[in-house]
């Protein structure tokens, strides 16, 4: 489940803005944690969950998708503020794991700059602005995570972490 479908739309009151006055997606008050949580809570109860498809270019859901799952699957949630979602998905019953992924800060970069560009998430010049405020936050973040019970892994080792929880064999 992309997590970054949970934001809030641009003409929500409750979204944060940034000294720019565009939303500010980093701050934890951008993201619906509550419907998130609900969302995966359907989808494990039920085998399917709606969820918005949001995009960020424009700040607003543009669509709506249906996920499925058996009921021995394991659903993977990702996204910036996955970390957040430990205490109430171990609450509810529904956490298996919870992993930081983190590789070098400078590969990370170069990544989400790469990808929020082919994706015209937003203009160049405000990507790269964010993509540096993220690069020196990253420590932070990371911490963070870890505070909320997250363990911090590489991206082969969580691969093979989840490879463990569904059977072994590797991730397609």
């Amino acid at each position: 489940m992309r997590l970054d479908d949970f934001y809030r739309e641009v003409d929500d009151p409750d979204l944060p803005r940034s000294p720019l006055g565009i939303p500010d997606w980093d701050h934890i008050d951008s993201w619906d944690l509550q419907a998130a949580v609900a969302s995966l809570r359907t989808l494990v109860d039920t085998g399917s969950a709606e969820v918005p498809t949001y995009d960020i270019g424009s700040s607003r859901v543009t669509g709506r998708q249906f996920l499925t799952c058996a009921p021995d699957d394991f659903v993977l949630a990702e996204g910036l503020f996955a970390a957040r979602l430990t205490e109430p998905l171990a609450a509810e019953g529904l956490l298996a794991d919870a992993l930081c992924v983190r590789r070098s800060r400078w590969v990370t970069f170069v990544l989400r700059l790469l990808r929020d560009l082919a994706e015209r998430r937003k203009p160049p010049h405000i990507l790269l602005r964010r993509g540096i405020a993220l690069f020196r936050a990253e420590p932070a973040i990371i911490a963070q995570a870890e505070a909320h019970g997250a363990r911090c892994v590489t991206p082969s080792e969580a691969e093979s972490q989840v490879s463990g929880l569904v059977g072994g064999g590797s991730m397609p």
